[in-house]
């Protein structure tokens, strides 16, 4: 699970740096201010839990089975949320973009307070 967890971060870190590179210079051209910065917002965020998944991988105490529904969750979340957000800003371009793609954000970030909040009760059951 450990070296899961690290690919997938490593993996999601180094997309969120392609990502910001590519709306930083490529982007700019053809995107307004506003939609630069939604697709910002989807970069940081995906950059976020690229780092939180890295912290998940040095708790040693954390059953297999929790680590990998918080990966689940944080997963899927940032799918959700940051693509759904990369297709808002980019909808003038982007050939699969659907009205439909909006409700995808916060079921995303719902996901991904999930992911928090099992991290968060599964340190406050620990004993000190």
């Amino acid at each position: 699970m450990k070296r899961k967890l690290i690919l997938t971060g490593a993996f999601i870190g180094m997309l969120a740096i392609i990502l910001g590179a590519f709306g930083a210079h490529l982007l700019k051209k053809y995107l307004s201010v506003d939609q630069l910065n939604t697709f910002e917002v989807g970069v940081r965020y995906q950059m976020y839990h690229a780092l939180f998944l890295l912290f998940l991988s040095t708790q040693k105490d954390f059953a297999e089975k929790t680590l990998n529904t918080i990966y689940n969750f944080v997963v899927a979340g940032v799918v959700l949320f940051s693509g759904s957000i990369y297709l808002v800003a980019t909808k003038d371009y982007t050939l699969f973009y659907s009205k439909i793609i909006v409700f995808a954000t916060p079921i995303g970030g719902f996901l991904l307070i999930i992911g928090w909040a099992l991290l968060f009760f599964t340190i406050l059951k620990r004993k000190s």
